[in-house]
């Protein structure tokens, strides 16, 4: 079932307006707060209702991608019994020294948990990660995918990206 105003309903909760400094150093008079809505029970839960039907039926584990990933994986794993696993962006170097937080990978369908790709960076960086430890990755589902219609960042990692939004929905959105 498609939620007809999530898009509407996250670009106003997560479009704010004034000056903003973007990471490349320009400034610009918007800024899209992704974490309003993974901070907003109600939002979040209808993002992974909405993710449900886009898992794989082949899929073992959930991996949310630190930070935005991780609340949306949580969620989603909440709603389809299947388990989570936390991805760091680097490993951690004390106790365990783990990439990965969660059940081993090693030999399990992977399917990767992120909030918002525009490039892919971090994906490709997870991917790679989790298959040198033996996880079998091919699909990244995303809450909104603002990577131009079209381009397919992750194509060449082999990555499938399944998005419950894309850029031109919530643009549509405001009308």
């Amino acid at each position: 079932m498609t939620d007809e105003t999530l898009a509407a309903d996250i670009d106003a909760c997560c479009r704010l307006t004034g000056q903003f400094t973007l990471r490349s150093g320009q400034v610009a008079p918007e800024y899209f707060d992704k974490y309003l809505f993974e901070a907003d029970p109600a939002l979040l839960v209808r993002v992974a209702r909405q993710m449900v039907d886009l898992v794989p039926g082949d899929t073992d584990l959930l991996g949310g991608l630190e930070l935005g990933g991780v609340p949306i994986a949580t969620m989603l794993s909440s709603l389809t019994g299947r388990p989570a696993l936390f991805v760091r962006k680097q490993a951690k170097t004390y106790g365990t020294c783990k990439l990965a937080e969660g059940p081993d990978v090693t030999g399990r369908r992977v399917t990767l948990v992120e909030d918002v790709i525009t490039t892919g960076g971090a994906v490709r960086d997870a991917t790679r990660a989790l298959r040198d430890a033996g996880a079998v990755v091919q699909v990244v589902l995303c809450a909104i995918d603002r990577s131009t219609e079209d381009s397919h960042p992750l194509a060449d990692d082999g990555l499938e990206v399944r998005a419950v939004l894309t850029k031109a929905q919530l643009d549509s959105a405001r009308g």
